[in-house]
């Protein structure tokens, strides 16, 4: 009889930790986060990116201020790499300008993809009145040029920003993500996709902290 009711119990046992194994796991599924939030690519292959209901002129307020910032780089892109270069950098926000509609701030690196050092870069982020969407422009000292700006808005604390770019000759379309859960350590994020949208690798990523 002890022998029947320890089988039992063990058998009880191991359907309660199959389940919960089950419920974790469809939990995880369930959970994962979209890439494409307010975009798309038509089906003439078009990005179509519309604005959230709740998007503003202040959704970049809480960078102005200096940063210390935490930085990952995938060593190389889109072909499984998996060595992750990390270095730190400065910056520093001017805050809202252009009474709200444009934000500006400079990053200074000591890495240099290039080479060379010292390293700048700069985001100027421009809000349209009229479609409610940011427009991010970056430049950095190794082109001095303008890349394709990425175009979106945040939902809630979640910003994600998207255009059509190309690497290494290949058409690709390029993500930024900004988090500012913790408005004094946002984090920023940068992804690619080859297959416009159907499979995303980040690429580069950093925690800002913030210093003054």
């Amino acid at each position: 009889m002890k022998s029947t009711k320890y089988i039992q119990k063990a058998i009880l046992l191991l359907i309660l930790v199959l389940f919960q194994t089950s419920l974790i796991r469809a939990q995880s599924a369930s959970s994962k986060e979209p890439m494409m939030v307010n975009a798309k690519v038509s089906p003439a292959g078009d990005l179509v990116i519309t604005p959230s209901a709740t998007s503003s002129e202040h959704d970049f307020d809480y960078l102005a201020g200096k940063w210390n910032m935490h930085n990952k780089r995938l060593k190389t892109r889109l072909n499984n790499c998996k060595e992750w270069i990390e270095f730190e950098s400065t910056d520093e926000n001017m805050g809202p300008m252009l009474y709200g509609v444009a934000n500006v701030d400079v990053v200074t690196s000591g890495f240099n993809p290039a080479g060379k050092k010292p390293y700048q870069g700069m985001t100027v982020r421009l809000f349209n009145t009229e479609t409610k969407l940011w427009s991010l422009y970056w430049a950095d000292s190794v082109s001095g040029a303008m890349d394709p700006p990425v175009v979106g808005s945040f939902e809630g604390n979640i910003g994600r920003f998207y255009c059509k770019d190309t690497f290494n000759g290949k058409p690709i379309l390029v993500m930024f993500k900004w988090d500012k859960t913790d408005k004094d350590n946002p984090v920023w994020s940068q992804a690619f996709s080859p297959d416009n949208g159907v499979t995303w690798e980040m690429n580069f990523t950093n925690t800002s902290h913030r210093r003054q």
